[in-house]
């Protein structure tokens, strides 16, 4: 069942409790599509499956009313995502909303000690935040189980089933109690999402507030067709014209990784996001973009996702996403909230059939703009091992620890 699309002008239509009411009017003014749809429905007991993209205002639409049923009914609420920075970004903004109530999380992620993790499971916490893997981890540990769980959330569902979590979930699921409520938000649904839904949920309303592919009014996007020859320039080109901060998107880790390099040594203030990193070092890097010490983040795509920065001034999908929906994540982190944005992509030579593509996806031509008149070119950047290692003692980590901690088994 699809809702009619409707707006309120507050969150005060919509069923919440006076207490949760008081605290969200301290932050927001009105709710978004995707609130307004779920929020009643979830908050009388509804399964709910959301089609809705990032930046949607996904998080309040499920946080809202697992906080106010946790509140009434008692059991534990489980949320599941992709990558450990949104995990993070989650029971960040349940802490914003439910701190004054005592609001008690575990966050179960990769990159952190199984010993914290395990502590604040033995508090008993009334939302539990995990990645898929590391949450098995903790169900075959015997550190946590599924007893108590009465309500859980699939965030970004086709996500988590591209990067191969399909048995984690379908394992949790089939373990979880069968009385329960469960909400599945995607941003698109191919079968495997609507597999899931039609095997673990009941009579699940569908509210759908952006077809997949839909990509903001607000961000202005074009590309260029440009050979690996004179790429690095052309982004040295559009640093230079562009004031604000700038996400670069690469396709490989070690392609971010010497982007990033690079943009150094044009003069810029840059860091790095890719599974490559220690936790610690993505959490710096991300807050460190977000407070301005560095003016350019560079980012595989497990940043498209995992990035609630309102700010952005510019994308540069330096290479196309692999998979073509990926678009529309990547320069979904631009021109948010209200904001413009602006997104650049570098197209090569025999590329053109995945800019037809992504134009059949986003439902609009790509503006395609002649190379401008290019910088000459620099000498190439060469990552040595003293720079790793002193960019590791930058961030409290010895040269042998830095090395060990990127060679370690990671979970997204």
């Amino acid at each position: 069942m699809t809702q009619a699309q409707q707006t309120v002008p507050s969150f005060n239509e919509l069923g919440i409790s006076p207490n949760l009411l008081d605290i969200l009017s301290k932050f927001y003014t009105q709710p978004t599509p995707i609130q307004h749809k779920v929020i009643p429905l979830a908050i009388a007991g509804n399964d709910i499956v959301g089609i809705a993209q990032t930046g949607t205002g996904k998080t309040l639409a499920f946080g809202i009313p697992m906080l106010q049923l946790l509140a009434k009914n008692k059991g534990q609420g489980l949320i599941l995502l992709p990558t450990r920075e949104l995990a993070l970004q989650v029971e960040e903004m349940l802490q914003k909303i439910g701190r004054s109530f005592n609001l008690k999380t575990a966050v179960l992620i990769g990159g952190t000690t199984a010993y914290h993790q395990v502590r604040a499971l033995h508090q008993n916490p009334h939302i539990v935040v995990a990645t898929p893997g590391r949450l098995i981890d903790h169900l075959k540990q015997r550190n946590y189980t599924l007893n108590n769980v009465t309500m859980i959330v699939l965030d970004e569902a086709d996500r988590m089933l591209d990067i191969g979590f399909a048995p984690q979930i379908k394992e949790i699921l089939s373990k979880a109690p069968k009385i329960r409520q469960t909400m599945l938000f995607s941003a698109t649904m191919p079968a495997e999402v609507a597999k899931i839904s039609a095997l673990y949920m009941k009579n699940p309303m569908r509210i759908e507030v952006s077809p997949a592919g839909t990509s903001s009014a607000n961000i202005q996007q074009e590309a260029y067709i440009a050979g690996v020859d004179v790429k690095m320039q052309l982004l040295d080109k559009m640093l230079a014209d562009h004031s604000g901060t700038v996400l670069v998107f690469s396709r490989t880790k070690h392609g971010a990784k010497k982007l990033t390099h690079t943009v150094r040594a044009m003069g810029h203030t840059a860091t790095e996001i890719h599974s490559n990193r220690s936790l610690a070092q993505r959490k710096e890097a991300l807050q460190g973009f977000k407070m301005g010490r560095y003016r350019v983040l560079v980012a595989t795509d497990i940043a498209s996702r995992g990035i609630d920065v309102t700010n952005i001034s510019l994308v540069i999908n330096y290479d196309l996403p692999d998979n073509t929906e990926d678009y529309v994540h990547r320069i979904g982190r631009t021109g948010r909230a209200g904001n413009k944005g602006k997104a650049v992509s570098f197209v090569a030579p025999n590329q053109r059939m995945e800019i037809r593509y992504i134009e059949k996806l986003i439902r609009k031509p790509l503006q395609i703009n002649p190379l401008p008149v290019l910088p000459p070119r620099r000498a190439p950047v060469v990552i040595r091992e003293e720079d790793d290692n002193r960019f590791a003692r930058s961030h409290s980590f010895s040269g042998s620890r830095y090395k060990q901690e990127s060679n370690r088994r990671r979970y997204r």
